[in-house]
């Protein structure tokens, strides 16, 4: 994986950009970034397997609807100074990806915050644009609807987007960030080890 490129690919988009080669050294990092904030967390499992919730929460207030589906907590997360999430896919060329069925997740990185962090495995990586929206509904979002329990085409079959119009399906919205969104600073974490899906 050529982590210089996709940088600087990013970095010519105008996101902020660092580069980790362990999710361990990717939280200590944020770990001393926000101190003292409200911190909004989007529902990822990036985030959830590298500890960050219990990590910030010694230090901030955090909120997080993932934890124990309370999406109240959303409200509050969307109201957040920070927020922290993942992407379904990135591409090489430095597009963002995410797919979203609630909106809370999506909501929460293009409007509203002082900072948004976006902490990406180099899993998520594709070579194209095209390939990072095929990987963001065919990779993604069947993986997330296998870990929701959910009853679409993508969760049964676990292997591609079926284009469903089942109630429970959760690619109901995609949202690519060419370029940060305006008066919010944005730092993408690109760390070299697979995390999420």
């Amino acid at each position: 994986m050529d982590f210089e490129n996709i940088a600087q690919n990013l970095k010519n988009r105008g996101f902020l950009v660092s580069q980790f080669s362990t999710a361990k050294s990717a939280s200590a990092y944020l770990n001393q970034a926000i101190d003292s904030k409200t911190v909004g967390f989007g529902g990822s499992v990036t985030l959830r397997d590298m500890g960050l919730y219990e990590t910030l929460k010694e230090h901030n207030q955090v909120y997080w609807h993932m934890l124990n589906g309370d999406l109240t907590e959303c409200e509050s997360a969307a109201k957040a100074q920070i927020y922290l999430t993942s992407v379904n896919a990135v591409a090489q060329t430095g597009e963002l990806i995410n797919i979203d069925g609630i909106g809370n997740r999506v909501a929460g990185s293009l409007y509203g915050h002082e900072k948004v962090y976006f902490v990406v495995g180099r899993n998520k990586i594709a070579p194209t644009y095209e390939d990072a929206i095929r990987r963001a509904r065919n990779i993604a979002a069947p993986k997330n609807a296998q870990r929701k329990k959910l009853r679409t085409p993508c969760a049964v079959k676990g292997d591609r987007c079926y284009n469903c119009s089942s109630p429970d399906r959760i690619c109901r919205g995609l949202v690519v960030l060419w370029m940060p969104m305006m008066g919010m600073d944005t730092e993408v974490l690109l760390i070299d080890e697979e995390l999420g899906f």
